[in-house]
């Protein structure tokens, strides 16, 4: 099947085929893209239109039909257009995966705003710092990221707020509702490929997060890689079984359980944005309860389910599990974290109908880098496939350095998905990407067969859950703490997360620290994820190597958990 799938990936990319690669000059660098992509993602959006009738957006018992939606995106975008807001400026989204959370991006990226999609999980002041980085000209927000704001409200006075699903609604801020009421039909815009789509915050080694701009050409790049991998891989297991492959018209309507936030590019890019091209069904969740998706899953044929790894861990595992319907599930993927080995196999025993699958990317690449699913997934569990057909990948040493096949090194990309930078952090984007080619950070090795395999981090960050949390942001907060001497943070694995956070402390001299008075100033300052679960009040410095940085594996290696506090 490997053979197969060399002779599918070769036909479908070449001249002519659904998939061409071709070349494009970007920012001075030439980079693979793909000829057939759309030109943005309004193209994506106005392309649903032929959907009207069919199921869009479903919470609860509300429901959205195509139409349904984009009524209410072209409402959402006229409003804005009075409003002032135009081409290139930025709207903040901050709430739960409601609807209205995918109604205001796509009114936002038809009209060339770009989409500053704001964590749901920071407190006010990691709010403000990305309100302040970002300077949208409006703020959608639901009643908990409105109370967030109320309390820094006074720092940004220009900013027009929208409220989504207020309990009450004070003079200054815009109902959503009077928002839908503007009616009329979308705008006209005009959006070069380079255009920020959107700006997604992401943890970096040091400081605070790094608002990372998504473009048009990165995320339309996307979706056919996306949807490149599903057809290529269909096409190669059938030749190798000697069968007719996959017809599209034949194909199911899709219906994807939403699972992880929409500030995220799995849920949005990978999620959102794919099955939006083919006119399927999204399910949003008030918040993950695999209970709760197993009657989702029943009632409204889910095909697809993504989310961290835990999650479909905890999907197959509930006591419930075969008092549903699962039948419909076609794909139990994951993504955000690696998908351990053991849970491939247990994916493709337990749901009857459906295959395992995972794709391996990052916020910097608009989605995935890599992917892999079905037979080849249940044949190479530890791996996290193939590199999509516009990434260049190379595996180098420490000097930047190409490193041989099967050798170990930090992996680095180039291609159309490739983010443009950070936004107001030349340093950092001149640091992270080299001439187009993207440090990942992460550390890699590559087959005979070009499937890769992530085996370790080089960027020193907690991977908790799906989230990525920098230690330098936690050792920061964790130093403003009267009596701190010395702080490491660092990520402790766990079986159902795959890391917690752990801070190992050493008071000053006559100080006294207790851990819920520092899991209390945490709280005050951070989101809940961030704060340290494992605590160690140490009585000696924390071993250091000849420049004085800590050494955080050999601290962390050192220690037990059953004596943090």
């Amino acid at each position: 099947m490997y053979k197969e799938l060399k002779e599918v990936w070769a036909e479908l990319t070449g001249p002519g085929g659904a998939f061409e690669i071709t070349t494009a000059e970007v920012r001075g660098q030439t980079i693979k893209v793909h000829a057939n992509a759309p030109a943005s993602l309004r193209e994506v959006w106005l392309g649903t239109a032929p959907f009207a009738e069919r199921d869009y957006l479903v919470y609860e018992d509300e429901r959205w039909t195509y139409a349904d939606a984009h009524r209410d995106v072209a409402a959402i975008a006229n409003w804005l257009k009075q409003q002032g807001v135009s081409h290139g400026e930025r709207v903040a989204i901050a709430m739960r995966n409601y609807p209205e959370w995918l109604l205001s991006y796509w009114a936002c990226v038809s009209q060339g705003i770009g989409v500053v999609g704001m964590n749901a999980w920071w407190v006010a002041e990691e709010m403000e710092y990305g309100l302040q980085d970002s300077a949208p000209r409006v703020l959608i927000c639901d009643q908990e990221r409105f109370d967030h704001f109320s309390k820094i409200a006074d720092k940004f006075p220009d900013i027009r707020v929208v409220g989504v699903r207020l309990n009450a609604y004070p003079a200054s801020v815009t109902p959503i509702s009077e928002v839908l009421a503007t009616g009329g039909d979308l705008p006209e815009a005009t959006i070069d490929p380079e255009d920020d789509a959107c700006i997604f915050y992401t943890s970096g080694t040091t400081g605070r997060p790094k608002g990372a701009e998504l473009t048009h050409r990165g995320c339309v790049n996307n979706i056919m890689n996306l949807a490149f991998w599903g057809t290529a891989m269909g096409h190669a297991l059938a030749r190798a079984a000697g069968v007719a492959p996959p017809n599209p018209e034949e194909a199911p309507i899709g219906a994807g359980l939403i699972t992880t936030p929409l500030f995220h590019v799995t849920a949005n890019n990978c999620m959102a944005h794919a099955t939006t091209l083919t006119g399927g069904k999204l399910v949003h969740m008030y918040r993950w309860d695999a209970g709760e998706a197993l009657k989702l899953i029943e009632r409204e044929q889910i095909l697809s389910m993504s989310g961290v790894p835990v999650m479909s861990r905890e999907l197959i595992n509930h006591p419930d599990f075969d008092k549903y319907d699962t039948s419909s599930l076609l794909q139990v993927s994951g993504g955000g974290a690696q998908v351990q080995p053991d849970l491939v196999g247990k994916i493709d025993q337990k749901v009857k109908t459906a295959r395992p699958g995972t794709g391996y990317g990052m916020t910097e690449t608009c989605g995935i880098i890599t992917s892999i699913g079905g037979d080849y997934f249940v044949d190479r569990p530890d791996s996290c496939g193939p590199a999509m057909p516009n990434f260049e990948t190379r595996c180098v040493d420490a000097d930047g350095n190409d490193v041989p096949d099967g050798q170990v090194g930090e992996l680095w990309v180039k291609g159309g998905s490739v983010i443009k930078g950070y936004l107001n952090r030349p340093d950092a984007t001149a640091e992270t990407i080299t001439d187009g080619w993207l440090h990942t950070g992460d550390v890699a090795r590559k087959d005979e067969d070009g499937f890769l395999y992530i085996v370790d981090r080089v960027k020193d960050m907690v991977l908790r859950g799906g989230e990525n949390i920098f230690c330098a942001e936690v050792e920061t907060v964790l130093f403003a703490i009267d009596g701190v001497a010395e702080v490491s943070v660092f990520g402790v694995e766990d079986d159902r997360l795959g890391e917690e956070v752990g801070a190992a402390i050493v008071p000053a001299a006559g100080a006294s620290l207790s851990a819920d008075e520092i899991r209390a100033h945490c709280a005050a300052h951070m989101a809940k994820h961030k704060i340290p679960r494992y605590i160690w009040l140490l009585n000696e410095s924390l071993p250091r190597n000849a420049s004085g940085k800590f050494l955080k594996r050999e601290l962390r290696d050192s220690l037990k958990t059953a004596d943090a506090v």
